[in-house]
């Protein structure tokens, strides 16, 4: 096959289901908003990684070679916005409002537009595991499948742990830390991908 798809498969999960900026607002939001009412972001998120894998696939590497100072523009601007998420999420509190309006779809779709993490991971995708001459469309569909396939299974999970650890903490001293924890957690994930390259 011309896709290592089994294999790229355990990269994709090993990447969704760690710690990093998407993760981060996932369980941020199930622990403001509760599970039920943050799933239409959770959907938004899903499906915005295909905002990325599809231009991607189909001539975006070619722009990275001729410009690569366009994707090292990208790369930071979108490290500020979503570090500015994370302070946003340093200030938010648990409380118990139901009506307070939640995050929705469209919020979700420009999550991994702006996450280096996604951009890194999408681009180890098809420079890893996508054998040389293999034609675009079913390259770019198959990255596409198996990381849309991982997200379903991966992110509800971490929204769901958002809105558990809510549960226990909302209104308890440790609810402040647990902001700033969540904060900082992704702060250090964007870090990590600026610096280090990593997915």
């Amino acid at each position: 096959m011309s896709v290592a798809v089994a294999t790229f498969a355990i990269f994709a999960a090993s990447q969704v289901g760690t710690p990093g900026p998407a993760n981060m607002a996932l369980l941020a939001t199930g622990a403001r908003f509760g599970f039920r009412r943050a799933l239409p972001f959770v959907a938004g998120v899903a499906l915005g990684k295909q905002l990325v894998i599809w231009p991607v696939g189909f001539g975006l590497m070619e722009l990275a070679d001729r410009a690569p100072w366009v994707f090292q523009t990208l790369k930071w601007v979108s490290a500020a916005y979503i570090i500015w998420l994370a302070w946003k999420v340093a200030n938010l509190r648990l409380d118990v409002n139901t009506e307070a309006r939640a995050p929705g779809f469209a919020a979700g779709l420009i999550v991994h537009p702006l996450n280096p993490k996604a951009w890194a991971m999408i681009v180890a995708g098809f420079t890893g595991f996508v054998a040389p001459g293999t034609d675009p469309l079913i390259a770019t569909a198959s990255i596409a499948a198996v990381l849309l396939g991982t997200q379903i299974i991966l992110h509800p999970i971490w929204t769901l742990a958002g809105d558990r650890i809510a549960r226990t903490l909302a209104g308890t001293p440790a609810e402040p830390y647990l902001m700033y924890t969540l904060a900082a957690l992704t702060v250090a994930s964007v870090l990590f991908v600026l610096f280090t390259g990593g997915a």
